[in-house]
Protein backbone atom coordinates (compact mmCIF):
# COMPACT_ATOMS: atom_id res chain seq x y z
CA UNK A 1 0.00 0.00 0.00
CA UNK A 2 1.36 3.61 -1.06
CA UNK A 3 2.24 5.77 1.89
CA UNK A 4 0.31 9.09 1.64
CA UNK A 5 1.91 12.14 3.32
CA UNK A 6 0.64 15.68 3.64
CA UNK A 7 2.28 18.91 3.33
CA UNK A 8 1.34 22.46 3.74
CA UNK A 9 2.12 25.26 2.09
CA UNK A 10 1.16 29.01 2.00
CA UNK A 11 -1.34 29.89 -1.12
CA UNK A 12 0.64 32.06 -3.50
CA UNK A 13 1.55 31.23 -6.88
CA UNK A 14 5.53 31.08 -5.69
CA UNK A 15 4.92 29.00 -2.77
CA UNK A 16 2.51 26.58 -4.60
CA UNK A 17 5.63 26.14 -7.55
CA UNK A 18 7.89 25.51 -4.51
CA UNK A 19 5.94 22.92 -2.74
CA UNK A 20 5.01 21.53 -6.62
CA UNK A 21 9.04 21.18 -7.07
CA UNK A 22 9.39 18.92 -3.78
CA UNK A 23 6.22 17.25 -3.96
CA UNK A 24 7.20 15.80 -7.63
CA UNK A 25 10.72 14.92 -6.41
CA UNK A 26 9.73 13.53 -3.56
CA UNK A 27 7.11 11.19 -5.24
CA UNK A 28 9.34 10.31 -8.04
CA UNK A 29 12.07 9.07 -6.00
CA UNK A 30 10.40 7.90 -3.45
CA UNK A 31 6.84 6.21 -4.30
CA UNK A 32 5.14 7.88 -1.50
CA UNK A 33 1.93 10.01 -2.26
CA UNK A 34 1.50 13.20 -1.21
CA UNK A 35 -1.24 15.38 -0.45
CA UNK A 36 -0.97 19.16 -0.33
CA UNK A 37 -3.06 21.40 2.27
CA UNK A 38 -2.74 25.63 1.56
CA UNK A 39 -2.20 27.63 4.61
CA UNK A 40 -2.81 31.67 4.49
CA UNK A 41 0.25 33.34 7.00
CA UNK A 42 -0.13 37.13 8.80
CA UNK A 43 2.44 38.01 5.85
CA UNK A 44 -0.22 37.16 3.32
CA UNK A 45 -3.00 38.94 4.81
CA UNK A 46 -1.19 42.09 6.08
CA UNK A 47 -0.95 44.72 3.47
CA UNK A 48 2.13 46.54 5.93
CA UNK A 49 5.65 46.56 5.16
CA UNK A 50 7.67 43.06 5.49
CA UNK A 51 10.34 45.11 7.77
CA UNK A 52 7.11 46.40 9.90
CA UNK A 53 5.98 42.82 10.27
CA UNK A 54 9.10 41.71 11.33
CA UNK A 55 10.97 40.25 8.18
CA UNK A 56 9.64 37.20 6.34
CA UNK A 57 9.52 34.76 9.03
CA UNK A 58 5.78 36.39 9.08
CA UNK A 59 5.24 33.99 6.57
CA UNK A 60 6.67 30.76 8.54
CA UNK A 61 4.16 31.02 11.70
CA UNK A 62 0.90 29.61 10.16
CA UNK A 63 2.29 26.67 8.62
CA UNK A 64 4.55 25.77 11.88
CA UNK A 65 1.31 25.95 13.71
CA UNK A 66 -0.36 24.05 11.69
CA UNK A 67 2.96 21.43 11.36
CA UNK A 68 3.02 21.13 15.17
CA UNK A 69 -1.23 20.88 15.36
CA UNK A 70 -0.89 17.52 13.32
CA UNK A 71 -2.34 18.90 10.12
CA UNK A 72 0.23 18.19 8.25
CA UNK A 73 3.36 15.82 7.97
CA UNK A 74 5.54 18.34 7.12
CA UNK A 75 6.12 22.29 5.61
CA UNK A 76 8.13 24.00 2.33
CA UNK A 77 9.71 26.91 2.80
CA UNK A 78 11.74 29.12 0.72
CA UNK A 79 15.03 28.92 3.20
CA UNK A 80 15.66 32.84 2.79
CA UNK A 81 12.50 33.14 4.77
CA UNK A 82 12.93 31.08 7.47
CA UNK A 83 14.39 32.60 10.85
CA UNK A 84 17.45 31.48 12.15
CA UNK A 85 16.07 30.24 15.51
CA UNK A 86 15.62 27.07 15.99
CA UNK A 87 11.82 26.38 16.47
CA UNK A 88 10.91 24.06 19.66
CA UNK A 89 9.79 20.94 18.28
CA UNK A 90 10.64 21.61 14.47
CA UNK A 91 13.53 20.41 12.62
CA UNK A 92 15.09 20.50 9.13
CA UNK A 93 14.17 17.34 7.81
CA UNK A 94 15.65 17.75 3.76
CA UNK A 95 17.23 20.84 1.88
CA UNK A 96 17.17 19.85 -1.78
CA UNK A 97 19.91 21.11 -4.09
CA UNK A 98 20.12 24.72 -4.27
CA UNK A 99 18.87 26.76 -7.25
CA UNK A 100 20.23 30.02 -8.71
CA UNK A 101 21.08 32.12 -5.62
CA UNK A 102 21.56 35.20 -7.79
CA UNK A 103 19.27 38.54 -7.81
CA UNK A 104 17.53 39.43 -10.47
CA UNK A 105 16.70 43.56 -11.85
CA UNK A 106 13.90 42.98 -14.17
CA UNK A 107 13.24 46.52 -15.83
CA UNK A 108 11.71 47.80 -18.67
CA UNK A 109 13.17 47.93 -22.15
CA UNK A 110 15.39 45.27 -20.67
CA UNK A 111 17.83 48.06 -19.28
CA UNK A 112 21.02 46.92 -17.02
CA UNK A 113 21.60 48.95 -13.50
CA UNK A 114 23.90 50.83 -15.03
CA UNK A 115 21.64 51.86 -18.46
CA UNK A 116 18.51 52.80 -15.86
CA UNK A 117 18.17 56.15 -16.56
CA UNK A 118 19.10 58.73 -13.25
CA UNK A 119 16.57 58.72 -10.92
CA UNK A 120 14.89 55.89 -12.15
CA UNK A 121 12.21 53.95 -9.87
CA UNK A 122 13.12 51.04 -8.30
CA UNK A 123 11.32 48.38 -6.30
CA UNK A 124 12.06 46.05 -3.73
CA UNK A 125 10.77 45.10 -0.39
CA UNK A 126 14.11 44.05 1.27
CA UNK A 127 16.60 46.64 3.38
CA UNK A 128 19.77 44.58 1.63
CA UNK A 129 18.65 45.42 -1.66
CA UNK A 130 17.87 48.85 -0.76
CA UNK A 131 21.48 49.17 0.32
CA UNK A 132 23.05 47.22 -2.49
CA UNK A 133 20.61 49.20 -5.13
CA UNK A 134 21.79 52.84 -3.29
CA UNK A 135 25.21 51.81 -2.90
CA UNK A 136 25.90 51.44 -6.40
CA UNK A 137 23.24 54.04 -7.91
CA UNK A 138 22.66 56.64 -5.26
CA UNK A 139 20.96 58.47 -7.73
CA UNK A 140 18.28 56.15 -7.33
CA UNK A 141 14.84 56.13 -5.74
CA UNK A 142 14.10 52.97 -4.26
CA UNK A 143 10.47 52.24 -3.62
CA UNK A 144 8.99 49.91 -1.17
CA UNK A 145 6.66 47.61 -2.44
CA UNK A 146 4.73 44.18 -1.59
CA UNK A 147 2.99 41.20 -3.05
CA UNK A 148 3.47 38.68 -5.32
CA UNK A 149 6.14 38.52 -8.07
CA UNK A 150 3.09 39.13 -10.83
CA UNK A 151 1.98 42.12 -8.98
CA UNK A 152 5.57 43.15 -8.56
CA UNK A 153 6.38 42.80 -12.54
CA UNK A 154 3.01 44.55 -13.23
CA UNK A 155 4.04 47.76 -11.61
CA UNK A 156 7.31 47.87 -14.34
CA UNK A 157 4.90 46.92 -17.41
CA UNK A 158 2.11 49.27 -16.36
CA UNK A 159 5.04 52.26 -16.06
CA UNK A 160 5.27 52.70 -12.45
CA UNK A 161 8.05 51.60 -11.98
CA UNK A 162 11.31 51.65 -13.62
CA UNK A 163 12.44 48.11 -12.14
CA UNK A 164 12.33 46.02 -9.42
CA UNK A 165 14.55 43.62 -7.92
CA UNK A 166 13.59 39.71 -7.93
CA UNK A 167 15.52 36.15 -6.65
CA UNK A 168 15.96 34.70 -9.81
CA UNK A 169 14.93 31.30 -8.34
CA UNK A 170 11.84 32.72 -7.78
CA UNK A 171 11.22 33.62 -11.38
CA UNK A 172 12.63 30.40 -13.15
CA UNK A 173 10.30 28.16 -10.54
CA UNK A 174 7.33 30.26 -11.62
CA UNK A 175 8.66 29.54 -15.59
CA UNK A 176 9.29 33.93 -15.91
CA UNK A 177 12.91 34.61 -16.01
CA UNK A 178 12.80 35.40 -19.30
CA UNK A 179 11.50 38.69 -17.42
CA UNK A 180 15.32 39.40 -15.96
CA UNK A 181 17.69 41.65 -17.67
CA UNK A 182 20.15 41.66 -15.30
CA UNK A 183 21.64 38.93 -13.03
CA UNK A 184 24.01 39.97 -10.52
CA UNK A 185 27.02 38.35 -9.51
CA UNK A 186 27.47 36.72 -5.91
CA UNK A 187 30.86 38.21 -5.41
CA UNK A 188 29.79 41.79 -5.73
CA UNK A 189 25.88 41.57 -4.68
CA UNK A 190 25.67 38.82 -2.27
CA UNK A 191 22.11 37.97 -1.25
CA UNK A 192 19.69 36.46 1.58
CA UNK A 193 21.77 33.93 3.38
CA UNK A 194 19.58 31.02 1.97
CA UNK A 195 18.51 32.36 -1.10
CA UNK A 196 17.68 29.73 -4.02
CA UNK A 197 17.21 26.81 -1.48
CA UNK A 198 13.98 24.92 -0.47
CA UNK A 199 13.51 23.74 3.27
CA UNK A 200 11.23 20.95 4.50
CA UNK A 201 10.51 21.33 8.35
CA UNK A 202 9.15 18.45 10.22
CA UNK A 203 8.04 17.75 13.50
CA UNK A 204 11.32 16.61 15.88
CA UNK A 205 11.02 12.65 16.61
CA UNK A 206 9.47 11.84 13.22
CA UNK A 207 10.32 9.29 10.70
CA UNK A 208 10.65 10.40 7.33
CA UNK A 209 12.91 8.69 5.58
CA UNK A 210 11.51 9.40 2.00
CA UNK A 211 12.52 12.72 2.93
CA UNK A 212 16.42 11.32 2.24
CA UNK A 213 16.26 10.68 -1.49
CA UNK A 214 15.95 14.33 -2.09
CA UNK A 215 18.47 15.89 0.60
CA UNK A 216 21.72 17.34 -1.24
CA UNK A 217 24.27 17.79 1.90
CA UNK A 218 26.59 20.80 0.10
CA UNK A 219 23.53 22.71 0.16
CA UNK A 220 22.95 21.94 3.47
CA UNK A 221 26.26 22.69 4.77
CA UNK A 222 26.77 25.94 2.33
CA UNK A 223 23.05 27.42 4.07
CA UNK A 224 23.76 26.74 7.56
CA UNK A 225 26.72 28.02 7.45
CA UNK A 226 25.00 31.66 5.71
CA UNK A 227 22.46 31.12 8.42
CA UNK A 228 25.01 30.96 11.38
CA UNK A 229 26.31 34.34 10.35
CA UNK A 230 22.53 35.80 10.18
CA UNK A 231 22.65 33.92 13.43
CA UNK A 232 25.69 35.38 15.28
CA UNK A 233 24.90 38.87 14.15
CA UNK A 234 21.95 38.94 15.81
CA UNK A 235 20.32 40.10 12.94
CA UNK A 236 16.52 39.35 11.04
CA UNK A 237 16.00 37.66 7.57
CA UNK A 238 15.08 41.16 6.53
CA UNK A 239 18.73 42.70 7.61
CA UNK A 240 20.88 44.18 5.03
CA UNK A 241 23.35 41.43 5.44
CA UNK A 242 24.41 38.77 1.94
CA UNK A 243 25.60 35.91 2.42
CA UNK A 244 27.38 32.87 -0.32
CA UNK A 245 28.72 29.98 1.06
CA UNK A 246 30.46 27.36 -1.41
CA UNK A 247 31.19 23.98 -1.17
CA UNK A 248 34.63 22.62 -3.44
CA UNK A 249 35.89 19.22 -2.55
CA UNK A 250 36.53 19.30 0.94
CA UNK A 251 36.31 23.06 1.82
CA UNK A 252 33.40 25.52 2.77
CA UNK A 253 34.21 29.24 1.76
CA UNK A 254 32.24 31.45 3.39
CA UNK A 255 31.67 35.38 2.60
CA UNK A 256 29.24 37.54 4.27
CA UNK A 257 28.94 41.62 3.73
CA UNK A 258 26.93 44.04 6.31
CA UNK A 259 25.50 47.21 4.67
CA UNK A 260 24.87 50.42 6.06
CA UNK A 261 20.97 50.97 5.68
CA UNK A 262 21.10 54.22 3.01
CA UNK A 263 24.28 52.07 1.05
CA UNK A 264 26.85 54.52 2.16
CA UNK A 265 28.85 51.93 3.85
CA UNK A 266 29.49 48.06 3.52
CA UNK A 267 31.57 45.59 5.55
CA UNK A 268 32.79 42.11 4.32
CA UNK A 269 34.61 39.05 5.58
CA UNK A 270 35.54 36.05 3.74
CA UNK A 271 36.95 32.46 5.37
CA UNK A 272 37.34 29.11 4.75
CA UNK A 273 37.66 25.89 6.35
CA UNK A 274 38.06 22.11 6.07
CA UNK A 275 35.63 19.74 5.85
CA UNK A 276 36.78 16.85 7.51
CA UNK A 277 33.60 14.84 9.27
CA UNK A 278 30.88 16.69 11.07
CA UNK A 279 30.25 19.55 7.62
CA UNK A 280 27.73 21.03 9.72
CA UNK A 281 29.49 21.87 12.83
CA UNK A 282 32.16 23.48 10.70
CA UNK A 283 29.22 25.29 8.78
CA UNK A 284 28.03 26.62 12.18
CA UNK A 285 31.60 27.00 13.41
CA UNK A 286 32.58 29.15 10.50
CA UNK A 287 29.70 31.24 10.49
CA UNK A 288 30.53 32.56 13.94
CA UNK A 289 33.93 33.41 13.02
CA UNK A 290 33.06 35.34 10.48
CA UNK A 291 30.27 37.06 12.55
CA UNK A 292 32.42 37.68 15.32
CA UNK A 293 34.64 39.52 12.74
CA UNK A 294 32.48 41.54 11.11
CA UNK A 295 31.46 43.03 14.46
CA UNK A 296 34.90 43.70 15.91
CA UNK A 297 35.47 45.41 12.65
CA UNK A 298 32.46 47.74 13.15
CA UNK A 299 29.37 46.58 11.60
CA UNK A 300 27.28 47.46 14.65
CA UNK A 301 28.00 51.02 14.23
CA UNK A 302 26.62 51.25 11.05
CA UNK A 303 23.44 48.09 11.09
CA UNK A 304 21.15 46.75 13.00
CA UNK A 305 23.34 43.98 13.94
CA UNK A 306 25.13 42.88 17.21
CA UNK A 307 22.47 43.27 19.92
CA UNK A 308 24.13 43.45 23.19
CA UNK A 309 27.77 42.13 23.37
Amino acid sequence: MTRTLRAATRGSALARAQTGHVVAALEEASGVSIETIFITSEGDRSKESLSSLGGTGVFASALREALLAGECDFIVHSLKDLPTAKHEGLVLGAIPVREDARDALCSRDGLTLDQLPEGARVGTGSPRRVAQLLSLRPDLEVVDIRGNVDTRLARVADGDLDAVVLASAGLSRLGRLEAASELFALELWPTAPGQGALAIETREGDSIPELLTIEHPPTRTAVLAERAVLAALEAGCAAPVGATATVHDDELTLSATVYGPAGDVELGCERSARLLGDDQYVAALLGEAVATQLLDDGAAEFAPVGGER
